[in-house]
């Protein structure tokens, strides 16, 4: 458990924190503030997404008594069983998210290629020793796209406002994001061109790191020779790189078992 204590401390996923009635736990993380508040009846939660000003890289968290402006957001839901525990844990997006590349980048004939992708993460809000689900909030504001070969054919997408890098160094790591290899392989004779790329996130898990980093499994793109299609498999094991790593969140979806086969258009549209 964490002590309770009006000192800011670094946030954590999957970790209880037990509040008496009357306090507010506080987060900062991105540009979101969370606010949990225990009462003797209820769990209030209040957040804001702020406009970005710079780029922050850290997660705190602070428990006391202070609240919010009433502009602020509120959600009330009814405390069961007496429970003043209260755990954050991240989940994926619930929509494919369309990531690219820093700038358009040619696969020849023949080869593959792995970029490193950062995902937004919700926060799941949980009370009680059951972790019973009171709110998800998203940590930071989801914008829309489409993919597929026309305003008919294809799906709703979360677009991704960061890019994917041919390095892993090179991409920033931060609590409310997760790392994801994409390996893409090209069959066929003629260059492709990737200029975007759907990331099944709904399909994929998450897993912690003993720096708090959250990664995924890769996952691997195979463009057949036709053209017209694209198998799509996870890995099985998380990047060594990645260190030890304890799983933290399932995914939103059961991954279908093999390959999963999809249109051209539905992965690259």
């Amino acid at each position: 458990m964490s002590t309770q204590s009006d000192t800011r401390r670094d946030g954590l996923w999957a970790q209880p924190y037990e509040l008496t009635s009357g306090q507010t736990q506080h987060h900062k993380l991105g540009h979101v503030r969370l606010w949990v508040t225990l009462l003797d009846q209820e769990w209030q939660v209040r957040s804001e997404t702020r406009a970005p000003e710079t780029d922050p890289v850290g997660w705190t968290e602070s428990i006391g008594h202070q609240l919010p402006q009433t502009s602020v957001s509120l959600q009330r839901f009814i405390r069961e069983g007496g429970s003043s525990e209260v755990t954050f844990i991240p989940a994926v997006a619930n929509l494919p998210t369309v990531i690219r590349p820093y700038h358009p980048l040619t696969i020849p004939g023949g080869t593959r290629c792995t970029i490193y992708v950062g995902t937004v993460v919700w926060m799941k809000i949980c009370a009680g020793e059951n972790q019973t689900l009171l709110t998800e909030v998203p940590l930071a504001a989801p914008s829309f796209t489409w993919v597929g070969r026309n305003t008919m054919e294809g799906e709703l997408c979360y677009s991704s406002s960061n890019f994917g890098r041919l390095v892993l160094d090179a991409l920033p790591k931060r609590p409310w994001r997760a790392t994801t290899p994409v390996t893409i392989i090209n069959r066929r004779a003629e260059p492709l061109v990737l200029e975007r790329f759907s990331l099944p996130t709904p399909l994929l898990s998450l897993h912690q790191n003993e720096r708090g980093q959250l990664w995924t499994p890769g996952v691997v793109v195979e463009v057949a020779t036709d053209m017209n299609s694209a198998s799509l498999h996870l890995d099985e094991a998380l990047l060594v790189v990645a260190g030890p790593c304890v799983k933290v969140a399932p995914a939103r979806e059961k991954p279908a078992k093999g390959r999963l086969v999809r249109a051209i258009d539905r992965v690259f549209g």
